[in-house]
């Protein structure tokens, strides 16, 4: 067996804040897209025609406690 011990010589470095702000506000404009579209795209609101959308993403609806029927 070898004497010798490992000593990671790279110390972990902070990420500024500068750098993941725009990804985090990126990543919460799309949380809201989806919410929309699983929420409230249909009836008067809707940006798309037809039930296409609804149907795709019906049980995520249910899931997440949206009424649709």
């Amino acid at each position: 067996m070898s004497d010798t011990a490992f000593a990671p010589t790279a110390i972990p470095q902070p990420i500024p804040l500068g750098q993941i702000l725009p990804w985090a506000v990126f990543a919460g404009l799309l949380m809201l897209l989806a919410i929309y579209f699983v929420g409230a795209e249909e009836g008067a609101t809707s940006l798309l025609s037809g039930s296409s959308v609804h149907e795709f993403v019906h049980d995520a609806r249910h899931l997440l406690g949206f009424p649709c029927h």
